[in-house]
């Protein structure tokens, strides 16, 4: 198994550079998406970190030097579809289990494969501008997950 982090406090540190806007984007990996996500689901209600995260992510994108649009950027369905599948990963542990723990197990999961969502969605609904801008149901089958 691949590590990830060495510790709970470099997930910290992921998540506060993404946050306060300071980690570089190469940094932004898909590991530190997912290693974000379960630093705030941690300590919140996945409702609250759905309604912080689209903000959140704007936000560092146009810091790193990015930008939100039609094709590029914050896209809702992939955020929602891996918020609902990091608290669910994180809903198997105890609230004492290393956080940089879960990340590994996560990532060496199907949920650590860039294309997982895949699996759920086709390559044309998935990176429709419709997805990107809000919430498109699975089209080749349903997440095994609650999302939002």
């Amino acid at each position: 198994m691949t590590r990830f982090y060495a510790g709970d406090a470099a997930v910290a540190l992921i998540a506060h550079g993404m946050i306060d806007k300071t980690l570089p984007k190469a940094e932004w990996t898909h590991a530190a998406h997912f290693a974000t996500a379960l630093w705030l689901l941690r300590d919140r209600p996945l409702a609250t970190v759905v309604a912080d995260m689209p903000g959140l992510i704007r936000a560092y994108n146009l810091a790193a030097g990015g930008a939100n649009t039609d094709t590029e950027g914050y896209h809702h369905t992939i955020t929602l579809a891996s918020l609902g599948a990091a608290a669910e990963v994180l809903g198997r542990y105890g609230a004492d289990h290393p956080l940089h723990a879960i990340v590994d197990d996560l990532m060496d999961s199907s949920l650590g494969r860039p294309g997982w969502l895949l699996d759920y969605w086709s390559k044309g609904r998935l990176f429709s501008v419709e997805a990107r801008r809000g919430w498109v149901e699975p089209d080749l089958q349903a997440l095994p997950y609650a999302v939002g």
